[in-house]
């Protein structure tokens, strides 16, 4: 082989890599990309269904605790008819914030559509998660978030399900929906 067609070779090689290490990085992104929210800097419910899947076989296979919150918020809809649509995203991406800031890197957030959120805490048991249920309720009603200069207050009903050796998440979702739910229901 010549030097220029070995030249040539080593050239081809090296772009190639290139060219892989590029899709890598765009597969990598896209992969990323389909596990959060479109809107927000929250999971989105794929991305936050395999969160909980590793948490789950996390308690079991360590003996530990977690804990499932699911956030319905209260008065959305009026956020959205008397301030706008802009106005009703920019509530919910406060609403992610607010949660991501107040919770453990160990602990994720996700957003099931529309104006619920799931919080998932491991290493905490249903008490914990009533106490960061009252928290999280407090700071939306006196963070609120700011729309056109002027603060509005949120609101939310928040279910708390611990984790009780579930090995589907749809049925742990299902539980706590229906906690939020009677919350609700008793307002």
């Amino acid at each position: 082989m010549t030097d220029v067609a070995e030249h040539d070779l080593t050239a081809e090689i090296e772009r190639l890599r290139a060219e892989l290490d590029a899709w890598k990085q765009r597969a990598a992104a896209a992969e990323a990309a389909a596990d959060h929210d479109v809107l927000t800097p929250a999971l989105n419910r794929r991305g936050f269904i395999a969160a909980m899947q590793r948490t789950m076989a996390y308690c079991q296979r360590h003996g530990v605790s977690a804990v499932l919150l699911y956030l319905d918020m209260d008065g959305f809809k009026g956020v959205n008819d008397r301030l706008g649509h802009a106005a009703g995203d920019a509530a919910l991406v406060a609403v992610a914030r607010l949660f991501l800031s107040n919770l453990r890197e160990s602990d994720s957030v996700g957003r099931m559509g529309g104006d619920e959120f799931a919080l998932l805490m491991l290493n905490a048991g249903v008490e914990e998660g009533r106490a960061k249920a009252r928290q999280l309720s407090e700071a939306l009603k006196t963070e609120g978030f700011v729309w056109d200069g002027q603060k509005t207050e949120l609101g939310g009903s928040f279910g708390v399900r611990g984790w009780d050796g579930h090995t589907d998440p749809e049925v742990w979702l299902t539980e706590a929906d229906a906690a939020m739910w009677v919350r609700k229901k008793a307002r």
